[in-house]
């Protein structure tokens, strides 16, 4: 099966994923006041709250902390949301559950490769798999409030505004592996036009190419 053929992934509308793409690329190399225009963006185009906020909690994996607080800053003030009241705290207990979900998670996104993967980091630093696998795939990216698909398109976009070419070339396939047709793959890519460097976008528009034609 071709990745054109593949089952339809559970995407908002056009417009809305064009502007949360958008939102993620604008995090990881905008401004504040890309952020700001961000967030205004995804108000404008209907996208789900928690689907917003998902995104930029995930944010914070791949562009750190501060871009993460100036985003969440920036989505409150122009959505005029307020945060949803505290939870549970997180504990210990979670570990496991974390640690299962974030190896299935992971097995998702990098498929045949999983395995190779996780040698590969273990070689890097063992404490990088672990966070890896329980604070990145378990803890953040296994919410179920957004999408896997959904998720991997951002972190497409975040990878192509902040020009990590090794890890958009993982995430592409993610995205594919995740259920991503491919011509929604290179929607998302098209939509980033305007919104990361010019020379950035063409790179990763040749290298979804040459993934899709290994696929």
């Amino acid at each position: 099966m071709s990745p054109d053929d593949a089952p339809r992934a559970i995407i908002p509308p056009d417009a809305a994923t064009s502007a949360l793409v958008r939102f993620a690329a604008r995090i990881a190399a905008g401004s504040e006041e890309a952020m700001r225009e961000g967030s205004a963006d995804c108000v404008a185009a209907g996208v789900p709250v928690a689907w917003v906020e998902e995104l930029i909690l995930q944010s914070y994996l791949f562009c750190g902390f501060p871009r993460t607080l100036n985003a969440m800053r920036e989505w409150r003030r122009v959505s005029g949301i307020e945060a949803p009241p505290p939870g549970v705290p997180s504990g210990d207990g979670d570990l496991a559950r974390w640690r299962a979900d974030g190896e299935g998670t992971c097995g998702v996104v990098y498929g045949r490769f999983y395995e190779k993967l996780r040698h590969n980091i273990v070689a890097l630093h063992p404490a990088l798999d672990e966070w890896m696998i329980v604070e990145g795939y378990g803890k953040i990216l296994s919410r179920p409030a957004l999408p896997l698909p959904v998720r991997e398109l951002c972190i497409v976009a975040a990878c192509v505004a902040s020009e990590q070419e090794r890890q958009l070339h993982s995430h592409l396939h993610g995205a594919l592996n995740a259920g991503v047709p491919a011509a929604d793959l290179r929607g998302a890519l098209a939509a980033l036009d305007g919104a990361v460097p010019a020379d950035a976008l063409v790179k990763a528009q040749l290298l979804l190419a040459r993934v899709l034609g290994k696929s």
